[in-house]
């Protein structure tokens, strides 16, 4: 198992996820967010199974190969989207599988490099995208309007303060483009007034909601879950480690509505019994990192792990499996 003290991508609570997925020789399993492969390895050096990875990142899935050849014949990895997992592996040949994990969010490799445009504590060029297509983060401060920045601020980074940033960020680009880093966390800092000393850095919300933003991440996560659902075998397990509130209040209500329970997904119809729901869950809540993780890796302080169970004989009406 990967040793916290040694490596500086290490997957937070890598195991609780191994003890809720529960690998065994000869399964197959997915790795939904391979991003430097912790949970990938953890898995393969648990069971002799097979693993299918997938990630939208080129620079990760490059990285990556060293795993491939490592564990030779039992890892492939796909580029894409997690939210397409059940068509990725189905053009692979694969119908199902016994467990699927899922790490959501940001890596800390794309945090910890400065020219992806991550951080707010090192300079860079303002992208945040995680697979290099679309609109970049400068793209979004430079043309939105106002009103709609600061909506982005406050529905994906739950700042109180998203007006004044907006504002601020307007005024800004007047002047010039905002196109660094450490240029739009500046703007920020300086349009929040009268915090004090604060737990967190000003602009960790607003570099939060514009990530979320850029990289579709809510929708994404939504899609995943789907996609999960239906591709995973009789009995197969997921897994989702969360670290924020909006992520895990998304994974809290799907499965809880999959489960029988209120809540729900737009991509799929509610379950109006216990008996037609698809999943059961593993256990009430979520799991949290130890404290022993967390005086290791502060990182995960925020981690919350959830689980559940593919049903036996459950059918999706509308799957796409």
């Amino acid at each position: 198992m990967t040793n916290l003290t040694q490596d500086r991508h290490a997957p937070v609570m890598l195991r609780e996820v191994l003890e809720t997925l529960v690998p065994h020789d000869g399964g197959r399993y997915l790795d939904g967010t391979f991003g430097a492969g912790g949970y990938t390895r953890g898995i393969l050096e648990a069971a002799n199974c097979r693993v299918w990875a997938i990630d939208r990142d080129p620079t990760a899935l490059a990285a990556g190969a060293a795993l491939v050849k490592a564990f030779d014949g039992r890892l492939t990895l796909l580029a894409g989207c997690f939210g397409e997992m059940d068509r990725l592996l189905h053009a692979d040949g694969v119908e199902a599988v016994e467990g699927v994990a899922l790490d959501i969010g940001v890596s800390s490799m794309q945090i910890d490099e400065a020219e992806r445009g991550f951080s707010f504590r090192h300079d860079g060029p303002l992208d945040m995208r995680m697979g290099g297509e679309g609109a970049t983060a400068a793209d979004v401060v430079n043309d939105q309007e106002e009103a709609a920045l600061a909506d982005i601020i406050y529905r994906y980074g739950e700042e109180r303060q998203s007006r004044r940033i907006a504002r601020a960020i307007v005024a800004a680009r007047q002047e010039a483009p905002i196109t660094r880093t450490l240029q739009l966390a500046e703007v920020v800092r300086g349009a929040i007034r009268g915090g004090g000393a604060q737990a967190i850095d000003p602009a960790t919300r607003t570099f939060q909601a514009l990530r979320i933003y850029v990289n579709d991440e809510l929708g994404e996560l939504e899609r995943g879950l789907a996609a999960a659902e239906s591709l995973l075998a009789p009995n197969g397990r997921l897994v989702v480690v969360s670290f924020h509130s909006l992520e895990d209040r998304i994974v809290k209500s799907f499965l809880r509505a999959r489960s029988g329970g209120e809540g729900g997904s737009r991509h799929l119809p509610q379950v109006q019994s216990r008996e037609a729901a698809t999943l059961e869950l593993l256990f009430k809540g979520a799991l949290k990192p130890s404290d022993e993780e967390i005086r290791i890796n502060p990182r995960a302080r925020s981690a919350r792990l959830r689980a559940a169970r593919k049903r036996e004989g459950s059918f999706i009406e509308g799957g796409r499996a």
